[in-house]
């Protein structure tokens, strides 16, 4: 279940249809009152919020979520039109996941909503991963290219694990530099793409498999 939180009917209704019309059961709240109500019901799986609402704002809602224990782990991410720095910053700094500003795709928006789904399954789901030539085990911190150990910084093997995790699907530079940093700041995408640079440059004849989508990011393991 998906719980969105946002007070304009007309973005409220599409993004709840469009969940719906994608495999992903979601209800919809124009207040926060509503959204609490139900929150004693039903605890969702993950929460879409608007920061500007009436009464209860946004980052308040997120707030009291993170310092509930029952919600403190729940995947959050928020829509809203303010798409500054300073508003990026005050939601990933009070336990966001993710954060897309309006006006959105749709087709985004249902990625980005698998993503957080799948980045919050238990802790059973897979952690060694096999490419061609290409293993990697998360727990051991280890990498084998054609049978080879791999030096990586912490940074280009959270890089790794991330575009591994996420096997198949295109992940823009947003993406990696808000999962892997923490942050997503305009004009940092170039520090994700040195990493990826130097990562290729170590996985040897494996860099093969990490691809360069031009004018979106990167993915590996080719399309899902």
């Amino acid at each position: 279940m998906i719980y969105v939180l946002e007070d304009e009917a007309s973005i409220r209704k599409l993004v709840v249809y469009t969940l719906n019309n994608s495999g992903l059961e979601a209800r919809g709240f124009g207040a926060a009152e509503e959204f609490w109500q139900a929150m004693g019901e039903q605890r969702p799986n993950l929460a879409l919020l608007d920061i500007m609402l009436p009464g209860e704002d946004g980052l308040s809602v997120l707030q009291k979520l993170r310092s509930a224990p029952a919600t403190a782990r729940l995947p959050v991410m928020m829509l809203t039109a303010r798409g500054t720095e300073y508003d990026k910053v005050m939601g990933l700094n009070l336990g966001a996941d993710d954060y897309l500003p309006k006006p959105f795709g749709m087709m985004e928006l249902v990625a980005r909503v698998r993503s957080l789904l799948r980045r919050a399954e238990p802790e059973e789901k897979q952690e060694e991963y096999r490419l061609g030539e290409l293993f990697v085990s998360i727990p051991r911190h280890l990498v084998l290219a054609n049978g080879q150990s791999v030096s990586l910084t912490l940074k280009e093997f959270d890089v790794l694990a991330y575009l591994l995790r996420n096997s198949g699907i295109v992940l823009t530079r947003d993406q990696i530099m808000s999962n892997v940093w923490g942050y997503d700041f305009t004009g940092e995408s170039r520090t994700v793409d040195v990493h990826i640079r130097t990562l290729r440059s170590k996985l040897g004849d494996c860099a093969e498999l990490i691809e360069t989508v031009r004018g979106v990011g990167y993915r590996i393991g080719g399309a899902a």
